[in-house]
């Protein structure tokens, strides 16, 4: 039942009850009422038959007494007068006219005690007020009883009975209460008119939140509630309102920040609220995904937990990950439906060795078999009615990896619902895999440094073109730490280049372990060393850099004759907010690390334009 029908009913029962009590109480008032004047009647009518015959007996013309019985019946209301006698009269003066005897025992009972008696009664079917009122002798007044009756005070002389036709009253009673019960009943009816006009705004207010709640709880805020008052009711649909307005902003904002990270266009149906926490949800475990894989050692254990992404989460059993060779036009599958260094199954094996033959690679784009059957010449399936979606892992600008997932006829709409999804662990994948393709890389050309373990510059200058064209796609940023021991010199002049070597041995490890596996940690030369924080801004290398500084000024150094604890300046700068080429973000790490050295050491000085001077030696 509805909040309207309900209220309404409600107070309808009210006024109901309202009714009833009104009206039973004004039959019940106008009874009272009528008794109450029908007895004074009697008394009064009593009253003047007491003083008519009182003065009949004085007068002498109490013989007549029938007469004026007989008019004071004529008197409005009056049905009927008997007066009888009392003992004491009868003995007197007689029983009198036969019509004067005591006919009922309440007349009896009424002369017996001199005390009146009053009662409804029927009188051929009308309904009468019955007083008998006894004829008390007294001494007041003049004439009085004691005149002409020879008996004590107080003693009954006899009993006026009077019947009084109520059936006036009756009828007029009636007729009042239904006008007093009409009139409530409109009272009423007007009252219930006004609260329902009164309940109806609220009740239209409530099913219009209802609705535009139902719609927001299916992601849908674009519900409004029309609004005609300005009381509380017309402000709760203002304020409403003001939020769905609010919420439908701030949630769109949020989808297409989160769909232009997911790198796909938001989808205008369905449930958008819904949409937008699994897409954020997406992005957790991707980013999750991500610093697992930035912890991994080795290639091949990158490309495990992607295959593992694609069958336990995407639920892909049949797929293929490419690694495109140094070469650039040799392809090797990496992994085959979770199977390392598995055969060619789902492609001509003319890709293995010209990697331009696939479209993936040759395009850097995705290749979508679903959308464009046969759109791709080197696919190839046993099963008939199998179709394919390739997505590259694009490496330095180019597809360093093609991820290959073989589809069936019927699962083809849902795999493409899913690329959005992949792409993002695809793109969290892209940095660390290329890290550590580059890795592997230094490693076979000998890019370390032998007494640090440490890259060394060369590699620094062969890795600036990768890293620099991998930034730039992200649109992001890294910052430079330029590291120098302070009075190092005189660690080699005073215990020997071994002593030497075995300082910067220590601070070739406190920088291992102080920044992540994506980063890089260069010799730069000497006591020299340049440290690479990948998507990190000087705020955020400054607290690695003041780290790595407390962690050296805290390092205890034990030779042969002593122990040395020795302290490092640091230069911060970033790009590309200090230099918008990299080795003139490394120019301004040195600038900044001279001011260090130049304000007291073991400090961390983060680049200011202010320091660099045009003619100035660094």
């Amino acid at each position: 039942m509805r909040l309207n029908t309900k209220t309404l009913v409600f107070f309808a029962a009210i006024m109901t009850l309202l009714i009833v009590v009104v009206t039973a109480l004004s039959a019940w008032s106008f009874r009272r009422f009528s008794l109450y004047m029908a007895e004074r009647h009697t008394v009064s009518v009593a009253e003047a038959v007491k003083i008519g015959l009182t003065e009949a007996m004085i007068n002498g013309t109490i013989d007549k007494r029938l007469e004026f019985l007989e008019r004071l019946k004529n008197m409005p209301g009056v049905a009927g007068i008997h007066v009888v006698r009392g003992p004491a009269v009868i003995q007197q003066f007689g029983a009198g006219f036969p019509m004067e005897q005591i006919k009922t025992e309440e007349e009896a009972r009424v002369v017996e005690r001199a005390r009146p008696v009053f009662s409804l009664a029927d009188r051929d079917g009308d309904m009468v007020f019955r007083g008998i009122v006894p004829y008390i002798a007294t001494e007041d007044g003049h004439p009085n009883c004691r005149q002409c009756h020879q008996v004590a005070p107080g003693i009954a002389l006899g009993a006026v009975t009077i019947d009084i036709s109520l059936s006036e009253v009756r009828g007029q009673a009636v007729t009042a209460v239904v006008l007093v019960s009409l009139a409530v009943l409109t009272a009423v009816l007007l009252s219930l008119l006004w609260l329902r006009r009164v309940i109806r705004p609220v009740t239209e207010t409530a099913v219009a939140v209802r609705g535009v709640a139902a719609a927001a709880a299916t992601g849908d805020f674009r519900g409004r509630i029309a609004h005609a008052s300005s009381d509380e009711v017309g402000e709760i649909a203002v304020h409403l309102n003001r939020l769905m307005g609010f919420l439908e902003k701030e949630v769109g904002t949020i989808q297409d920040r989160v769909a232009e990270l997911m790198g796909h266009q938001r989808s205008c149906g369905g449930n958008q609220l819904a949409a937008t926490t699994e897409m954020v949800d997406a992005l957790v475990e991707a980013a999750k995904f991500k610093q697992a894989i930035e912890e991994d050692r080795y290639k091949s254990d990158i490309y495990g937990r992607l295959a593992g992404i694609l069958r336990e989460k995407f639920e892909f059993q049949r797929f293929t990950v490419y690694e495109v060779a140094a070469s650039k036009n040799r392809m090797v599958p990496v992994v085959v439906d979770c199977n390392a260094d598995a055969p060619c199954h789902y492609c001509d094996p003319q890709i293995l060795t010209d990697a331009d033959a696939c479209r993936a690679k040759r395009t850097g784009h995705a290749v979508d078999g679903v959308g464009l059957p046969g759109i791709c010449t080197m696919f190839r399936s046993a099963v008939e009615g199998d179709t394919h979606i390739c997505q590259p892992i694009v490496l330095s600008g180019t597809a360093g990896c093609i991820v290959q997932m073989v589809i069936g006829r019927d699962e083809g709409p849902l795999a493409q619902m899913m690329m959005p999804f992949l792409s993002v662990y695809l793109r969290e994948t892209a940095p660390v895999l290329e890290a550590k393709r580059l890795m592997d890389s230094l490693r076979e050309n000998a890019l370390r440094d032998a007494m640090t373990g440490l890259y060394n510059r060369r590699f620094l200058e062969e890795y600036v073109e990768t890293l620099m064209a991998g930034v730039e796609r992200r649109k992001g940023v890294f910052s430079i730490l330029m590291l120098d021991f302070d009075y190092f010199k005189q660690v080699n002049d005073t215990y020997g280049h071994e002593a030497g070597d075995k300082v910067l041995k220590a601070l070739a490890e406190i920088l291992s372990r102080s920044v992540r596996s994506s980063d890089m940690v260069v010799r730069y030369g000497g006591e020299e060393f340049l440290v690479i924080l990948i998507d990190t801004d000087a705020d955020h290398a400054m607290q690695v850099a003041e780290k790595i500084r407390g962690e050296v000024a805290g390092t205890k150094v034990t030779l042969p004759t002593a122990v040395l604890q020795k302290t490092i300046s640091i230069g911060v700068a970033q790009y590309p907010a200090d230099a918008d080429t990299f080795w003139q973000v490394v120019k301004f790490a040195d600038v900044a690390l001279y001011e260090a050295k130049r304000t007291g050491r073991n400090r961390v000085v983060r680049f200011e334009t202010g320091m660099w001077q045009e003619d100035a030696e660094y």
